[in-house]
């Protein structure tokens, strides 16, 4: 069976102010479009679950285990499950694609 979604039809979810998440998840895998505002703050934190993003537009600075790196273009980033980290936007803010595995359950 195939199960596909239109982004604009998913009802975003707030993570933070000024970010928003549409969420998309299978049995083992979860899509997580996330748009940041100008300058908008993903806090410290972490999860278990292992995350891979891509951006798809904007910039925006992403710390893992303290290390800090400027993303743009179509950078793409790995944060290790249990990993700290948080994100950052760029004065023009930034969205995001990230996959987790296993998909995040306060998440569905």
């Amino acid at each position: 069976m195939v199960q596909t979604w239109v982004p604009a039809d998913i009802v975003p979810r707030e993570l933070a102010p000024g970010v928003t998440a549409r969420i998309a998840s299978g049995e083992k895998v979860m899509l997580s479009l996330v748009t940041l505002a100008p300058n908008a703050v993903v806090p410290d934190h972490a999860h278990p679950h292992e995350q891979v993003g891509m951006m798809v537009s904007g910039a925006m600075e992403l710390t893992v285990a303290g290390e800090t790196r400027t993303l743009s273009g179509n950078a793409i980033y790995l944060v290790p499950g249990g990993v700290p980290h948080k994100a950052v936007a760029g004065p023009e803010g930034a969205v995001a694609l990230d996959a987790f595995s296993p998909p995040r359950e306060e998440y569905r």
